[in-house]
């Protein structure tokens, strides 16, 4: 039975969480900067449909990429040799959240695609799971340093890109975007070589997806998930707002 959340209260153990729908942990409370710290730090995560009360979420596997395994693929290099991309970070955070809440295609997940997927409350075509609320929310967490936004640019224009959190030398990837092909995949990319010189050792990507694990990102068991992210966000944080260091 899921526990039902008080403002300002602390979590249940993940351990506790349903297994289905997969994850489930607690309802309730609210998007303060203080909830959202406390809930990454153990590995939990905000996932619900606007208007309706919040859930949070810890499932069991957790699917995770570890920076320098990431995989790119030749014609991935190729596009990001020769594509005039350009890719920042932390410098139009709110654009890529809008871009990410933005209504997608009903085949699937590609212009408003996300890091995170699996059985819960999704959207149709016509909205999306990124509330103005959640906007907020995030940004607050962006303007304390904690939340980030990795962007990919072409000819001046945004066109792909993602967001996450982080602590200690932890990643948490929420969602990402493209409107050219392969640009979230190029931000990702970059993130991933940033993460790896600053000595990050995972990026959460919450749930199994296939897009992912063509990137390399597997699936551990939640028990080895918490472990690793327990020695993760105690380690010195980087604060933001980020800079990218210069490619080798």
């Amino acid at each position: 039975m899921r526990k039902r959340l008080q403002k300002a209260t602390f979590f249940p153990p993940v351990e506790t969480a349903l297994k289905d729908p997969n994850g489930l942990l607690a309802m309730g409370g609210d998007l303060s900067l203080e909830l959202l710290l406390d809930a990454y730090r153990h590995g939990i995560y905000p996932w619900f449909n606007p208007g309706e009360s919040i859930l949070w979420w810890s499932p069991d596997p957790r699917m995770v990429l570890v920076p320098d395994e990431i995989r790119v693929t030749r014609s991935l290099a190729k596009r990001i040799r020769n594509g005039g991309f350009e890719v920042r970070i932390d410098t139009a955070f709110a654009d890529v959240m809008r871009a990410c809440a933005a209504p997608r295609p009903p085949a699937g997940r590609v212009s408003g695609g996300v890091l995170l997927a699996g059985a819960a409350p999704r959207v149709d075509a016509t909205g999306t799971w990124i509330s103005p609320d959640m906007v907020a929310a995030y940004t607050r967490l962006h303007l304390a340093g904690y939340a980030h936004s990795v962007e990919t640019w072409h000819n001046g224009e945004l066109v792909g890109g993602l967001y996450g959190v982080a602590m200690g030398r932890m990643f948490y990837g929420e969602s990402m975007f493209s409107r050219m092909p392969d640009a979230s995949k190029v931000a990702l990319v970059r993130l991933a070589q940033q993460l790896h010189r600053w000595g990050f050792g995972l990026i959460d990507c919450q749930m199994e997806t296939e897009h992912l694990a063509s990137m390399g990102a597997h699936t551990v068991p939640r028990s080895v998930f918490t472990a690793r992210l327990a020695d993760l966000v105690n380690l010195p944080h980087q604060p933001g707002p980020w800079t990218f260091d210069a490619l080798d």
